[in-house]
């Protein structure tokens, strides 16, 4: 694993959460992004997408975020009974045979290279406060360290379903197999990966959103960051 330390979160402001500085073109072309909403969320309730929060749908959180990462943008579905919001975007159905996030990434990694992209970045439906700038950075630490895989860490974790990897990886089904090595994790670790960190004060970019208890935090959190102090401090 190759780390990438240079760079912190710069915060600006926009839809009353701080976000990170935008790329431009440049940082984001050859960069197609895959929303990941086929998990079944059951200890949230089920429909982890269509969950609100401040008064809208989880998958509109992380659609506002995807279109700052890369286009073209598309949503990995388990299947095709799936019934959501976003009926603009492209619908990549989960690989057969394979299970978890690896089946969203088998299948959008495919997608991907059919679209002619370079890299594929994964973002997960349940992540909210996404940097903007997490496709730019990811991509600069895979070039820099010549590593195939590039993943976000943030106060000591790593977060291997926010990923960009690179669609020339040749991965073929056995490297999806399942297994003590079959996580998104374990995956990157065998093709070799690169790692860049943010910053997780005052939020943490990849806050993730499981529970009842987790989508009450984030309403919170949104509150703290939207009072006149807070906005006051992040524009200094």
């Amino acid at each position: 694993m190759t780390i990438d330390d240079d760079g912190r979160n710069t915060l600006g402001r926009g839809e009353g959460v701080a976000r990170a500085t935008l790329p431009n073109d440049d940082a984001r072309s050859g960069i197609a992004t895959l929303i990941l909403a086929g998990g079944l969320g059951a200890r949230i309730g089920g429909a982890k997408p269509m969950r609100l929060l401040n008064e809208r749908p989880l998958l509109d959180w992380v659609r506002e975020a995807a279109r700052m990462q890369g286009d073209p943008l598309a949503i990995s579905v388990r299947d095709d009974t799936w019934e959501g919001s976003a009926p603009e975007l492209e619908r990549v159905r989960d690989a057969d045979a394979i299970q978890g996030p690896l089946a969203a990434l088998a299948a959008g990694l495919a997608w991907a290279r059919g679209q002619g992209a370079r890299y594929l970045l994964t973002l997960p439906c349940d992540t909210p406060f996404l940097p903007g700038d997490l496709s730019a950075r990811l991509r600069a630490a895979s070039v820099r360290s010549q590593k195939p895989v590039a993943l976000p860490q943030s106060a000591g974790r790593l977060h291997p379903a926010c990923g960009l990897w690179r669609t020339d990886i040749g991965l073929n089904p056995e490297d999806f197999k399942q297994g003590t090595r079959s996580s998104l994790i374990g995956l990157a670790s065998r093709m070799g990966f690169a790692a860049a960190t943010w910053c997780a004060i005052p939020f943490d970019p990849f806050f993730n959103i499981n529970a009842e208890s987790d989508l009450a935090e984030a309403e919170a959190l949104l509150a703290a960051l939207q009072a006149p102090s807070a906005i006051a401090s992040l524009n200094r």
